[in-house]
């Protein structure tokens, strides 16, 4: 049994896991596909703070690149799914639930088929995804942006309905050197946000092309483990950061109708190599980098005329802890403990792609471990999706005081394992 106790549609528990395999997709029908992108970019004047740094209160003071949401909706013939990727910092439990219960009810897509993921960039306005203050002019001026944003969402689902065709769907995978551990040592046996080469990283670019019948791109969705931190606290101009860039690379390259979803890995602890930092050169350069990749990747995708969609979605409670006192010269920190914390946890299966989302920024070793552990070879971890439960620590990272560790909500102990093995778990159900 797990350390803590969980709270959840199942408790989950240990389990011997296979080894992955090949899975045989059964009871396959045509595939019909369609997507859609909707600009998402506040009014020039909305003075909006933005989101990521704490230390910026006033309002940002341009425009450099637009924000969108992005969306791909695919049929069966017998259910829906939807992905979406949302060029915010994230999404709360509450506006998650507002969301995915206008989807379902006005595009009957079941909730279970629901993944909303948001690529975490650092220069889109705060809209209370992290408690951020607001009050007078700002608080009105940002709940008529989220308004917006939640209409925006429906309308890219809409769009990506109406655009349904036969479609064929693949899988494939490289490799982009455009992130970097940032738990650094600060050369006094402590920890700090920087650039630490030697840390565990994941360099994995994950790819879904979707395709006409006649081989013609529709849609290109990636997932990739890193901040959307190119651009620091001294930014105060609005940007999708990377994520944005390398969804624009993609979409120039195809052109036409294409439409590019980025989504975030396991990325708790990754940064791109620039960052923090001020020029925007940094992001057009790190976002075509990784944009040629995924290029290179889907290229070379084989696809399939078939599909079969299965979801499912569950929440698990781990206990929750609040730092009361950040560490000092000695490197000790004092916690307290706090409100359970609820982690969603979601899969989406098209095919033999497993899509594991989880709702928090999840370091980089519960995406590897959970790649082992699955059964199926076509795994994605996609983060910030679905709510926002902050950083989630792997068990062995809490021996580093890092700012991970004294940002989590999450005592150590549970969230790892009620990840990996409740998404193992979800998925060996569909066997």
């Amino acid at each position: 049994m797990l350390k803590y106790g969980i709270i959840a549609v199942a408790i989950v528990g240990f389990f011997t896991v296979p080894a992955p395999r090949a899975v045989v997709v059964a009871e396959t029908s045509a595939l019909r596909a369609g997507a859609f992108k909707v600009d998402i970019t506040p009014a020039p004047d909305a003075a909006l703070p933005l989101s990521g740094y704490g230390s910026r209160t006033e309002g940002f003071t341009a425009i450099h690149d637009e924000l969108n949401v992005r969306a791909i909706v695919l049929d069966d013939g017998a259910t829906q799914a939807v992905l979406i990727g949302c060029e915010v910092i994230g999404i709360n439990a509450a506006l998650w639930e507002r969301i995915a219960g206008r989807i379902a009810i006005e595009t009957k897509i079941p909730r279970e088929n629901i993944m909303l993921a948001s690529v975490h960039t650092h220069a889109a306005p705060a809209i209370g995804t992290y408690d951020e203050p607001a009050e007078g002019d700002v608080l009105r001026k940002r709940g008529e942006y989220v308004q917006r944003l939640e209409d925006a969402v429906l309308t890219a689902v809409r769009g990506a309905q109406a655009r349904l065709q036969p479609a064929r769907i693949g899988f494939g995978t490289g490799k982009a050197n455009v992130n970097s551990n940032r738990r650094a040592p600060d050369g006094s046996g402590g920890w700090m946000l920087g650039n630490n080469p030697d840390g565990v990283s994941d360099k994995t670019v994950a790819v879904i092309r979707v395709e006409t019948v006649s081989g013609e791109p529709l849609a290109i969705l990636s997932n990739y483990a890193v901040h959307g931190t190119v651009m620091g606290a001294g930014n105060l101009q609005i940007s999708a950061d990377l994520p944005g860039a390398a969804s624009r690379a993609v979409e120039a390259h195809y052109g036409g109708s294409v439409v590019s979803p980025w989504t975030s890995g396991a990325a708790g602890d990754q940064d791109p190599i620039y960052r923090v930092g001020t020029d925007f050169k940094n992001v057009a350069a790190l976002g075509q980098l990784l944009g040629e990749e995924v290029i290179r990747v889907a290229d070379r995708v084989k696809t399939s005329p078939r599909g079969r969609i299965r979801g499912m979605q569950k929440v698990v409670i781990c206990p929750g802890k609040r730092t009361v006192q950040n560490p000092a010269s000695d490197r000790e920190y004092k916690a307290e403990d706090a409100d359970p914390v609820p982690i969603r946890l979601s899969l989406l299966l098209i095919n033999d792609i497993a899509i594991a989302g989880v709702s928090g920024e999840a370091l980089t070793n519960i995406g590897l471990r959970l790649k082992r552990e699955s059964p199926f070879n076509r795994t994605v971890l996609v983060t910030h999706c679905n709510g926002s439960s902050g950083y989630i620590p792997d068990d062995a990272a809490y021996d580093q005081v890092s700012y991970e560790i004294t940002a989590t909500h999450l005592k150590r102990g549970c969230a790892e394992d009620a990840i990996v093995n409740g998404l193992v778990e979800m998925m060996n159900a569909f066997f």
